[in-house]
């Protein structure tokens, strides 16, 4: 009886393929998603600091002290 062996298939995954992906996917997530969180994080501080200043001015004429406890700190 004979046995053959099969070649190695070309379309086999290998670790280093495996890798080298994994780090262009992170590569390509950093790079990507650094800006778009620094843009969410700038319209959500802006959105706060627009609350916290129209609760302030509807609250106008009260203490500093009943300012920050019914409005909340600017940052």
């Amino acid at each position: 009886m004979q046995t053959t062996v099969k070649p190695e298939s070309p379309n086999r995954i290998h670790r280093r393929d495996l890798i080298r992906s994994l780090l262009i996917g992170m590569a390509i997530g950093i790079v990507i998603g650094t800006p778009i969180g620094w843009l969410t994080h700038r319209v959500f501080a802006r959105q706060r600091a627009a609350q916290v200043l129209l609760c302030r001015q509807q609250n106008f004429g009260l203490s500093e002290t009943q300012l920050q406890a019914r409005c909340g700190d600017l940052y």
